[in-house]
């Protein structure tokens, strides 16, 4: 079967909704068919397939995030929202 590709911004996109103090915030969507990463009306919609049980949808988004940005899941810490579907996440500065 063949690996689906997931949909995703162009990385410059994603970066401009970082704020001036390095927070990203992501509306996610756990238990989709697919993963995807969306803006809509300028905020970031994730989708995971992921579900939201002992932390997995939390380590998907921020997997998909740190691959739409080009950066290690490490560069970005959960901030709130680990047990909700509107998070905040910090993404760390790349000089740092």
């Amino acid at each position: 079967m063949a690996r689906v590709r997931t949909e995703m911004p162009a990385a410059g996109a994603v970066a401009a909704l970082v704020d001036g103090e390095g927070r990203l915030a992501v509306r996610v969507t756990p238990g989709s068919r697919s993963e995807a990463l969306a803006i809509e009306e300028g905020h970031l919609i994730a989708k995971v397939r992921a579900k939201p049980q002992d932390g997995k949808a939390n380590e998907a988004v921020r997997s998909l995030l740190a691959s739409a940005l080009g950066l290690a899941p490490s560069r970005l810490e959960l901030l709130r929202g680990a047990t909700s579907r509107e998070k905040l996440f910090r993404v760390a500065d790349s000089g740092s």
